[in-house]
């Protein structure tokens, strides 16, 4: 059984998934710059601009952990799990996530980021 409190694995989570979000737009920026949009500039804005968000979240996050002495650490991946190894105040967890799950989780936090200046 974990000992890590629900509020703070999504803390934990959230931690995995910005990162993985930060690495599409990352290769999406890259692309776009290279792809032959007549208008690419409107594309590599709303990809920067959403990377801002999503890095000024990522420091949030990454600032509770801190603060909660939280860390996570990338493990083995082995093309289907990928290992991490969450350590919470003193105690340390291995968690396999399923990379299907991965990928679903981050796309739902992709379209999130999105949509979020538009639903305000």
């Amino acid at each position: 059984m974990t000992k890590i409190l629900e509020e703070h694995r999504v803390i934990l989570e959230h931690s995995i998934y910005l990162p993985l979000v930060l690495s599409v737009l990352e290769y999406d920026r890259k692309v776009t710059e290279r792809s032959p949009f007549k208008i690419k500039r409107v594309y590599l804005n709303l990809i920067e601009f959403t990377m801002l968000k999503v890095q000024k979240d990522l420091k949030a996050v990454r600032d509770k952990m801190r603060k909660l002495n939280m860390k996570t650490v990338p493990g083995n991946n082995d093309g289907v799990f990928t290992e991490y190894e969450f350590y919470y105040k003193g105690y340390h967890e291995q968690h396999r996530y399923f990379n299907a799950n991965l990928r679903n989780n981050t796309e739902k936090l992709l379209k999130y980021y999105f949509k979020k200046d538009i639903t305000k």
